[in-house]
């Protein structure tokens, strides 16, 4: 399909003079599962990884967390995101892409999410750094919106403090989320954590026990979990992941999360925890979007190489 813009000046300039093409663009465009399983055709390639999933997120500048190592405003470039998504929604067996509305809406005039699962991020209130961060208002997509648009799926972060009251409001709008997601029959990923304040800033918590009780929390929350998945990090000590997967029975993904200079490192904790039953895909984002050499291209390859 030929996108509705072609540039960034025209993308501008269709959000300015025509701001019903993005419905237009969303209406138009080709959907696919949310897996693809051994018997699923594909157009794009054929080195499709049956029943993975392989997810590029930039669902971060709306909570206001736009640096990447050392570069405090890496993310606030937007042209240079959407030049970067679209490489890396391009590389053969990407699946899809996890982002705001903003970000999507910009993907879908420059036709970048064709045959893609495109994941609507939901609870965008919790601002990186705000006194508020816990009481993680949906201020992203609705069920609705994901509906209207014929997106795929939808995603929420699940912080929990539990010397913070704000938690107890996440978690409560979590659930009826889930719910809601549920009667539209649309998959929601939920990526839960405990976490704690350390000399002010919220720190998640990786050790075990943690990531064990807070994948037992989302597994438990709302009506029906039949259309839940979980997002997960990998364990402070990665031996523990195993332990931790056997948690619950609903499929999971791992999140990238900062990596810092290490993608090698992350490459190894990835595979390793790719090979546990529950565990069916990767959600990565600044650290194949802005890895260190600068190469997207080989940064998402070999992230695909480990389904």
């Amino acid at each position: 399909m030929t996108p509705a813009a072609a540039s960034l000046r025209e993308l501008v300039r269709l959000r300015a003079e025509r701001p019903e093409a993005v419905a237009e663009a969303a209406a138009r465009r080709k959907r696919r599962p949310l897996l693809r399983t051994a018997g699923t055709p594909t157009d794009r390639d054929r080195t499709t990884h049956p029943g993975r999933l392989m997810i590029i997120a930039a669902d971060h500048p709306a909570r206001g967390a736009l640096a990447v190592g050392d570069r405090a405003l890496a993310m606030a470039n937007r042209s240079e995101l959407l030049q970067r998504l679209c490489l890396a929604l391009s590389r053969p067996g990407v699946d899809g892409v996890l982002a705001s509305a903003d970000v999507l809406d910009d993907l879908l005039l420059l036709g970048a999410l064709e045959d893609k699962v495109v994941m609507g991020s939901m609870n965008r209130g919790g601002l990186a750094g705000a006194a508020f961060e816990l009481d993680d208002r949906f201020t992203g997509h609705r069920p609705e919106d994901l509906v209207r648009h014929g997106f795929d799926a939808g995603k929420l972060l699940l912080r929990i403090d539990h010397e913070d009251p704000g938690s107890l409001d996440t978690l409560h709008a979590a659930a009826r989320t889930i719910d809601a997601m549920a009667a539209h029959r649309l998959p929601v990923f939920v990526e839960p954590f405990l976490c704690r304040r350390v000399d002010g800033r919220l720190r998640n918590d990786l050790g075990a026990t943690a990531v064990a009780t807070s994948i037992a929390i989302a597994s438990g929350l709302a009506g029906t979990s039949a259309y839940t998945w979980l997002k997960v990090p990998v364990t402070e000590h990665p031996d523990d992941m195993a332990q931790v997967m056997e948690t619950s029975t609903l499929p999971a993904v791992l999140l990238g999360g900062e990596v810092g200079d290490d993608l090698d490192g992350a490459y190894g904790k990835w595979r390793e925890a790719l090979r546990l039953p529950t565990v069916r895909g990767l959600v990565v984002g600044r650290s194949l979007l802005y890895p260190v050499d600068g190469d997207v291209a080989g940064a998402v390859d070999t992230a695909v190489s480990l389904l």
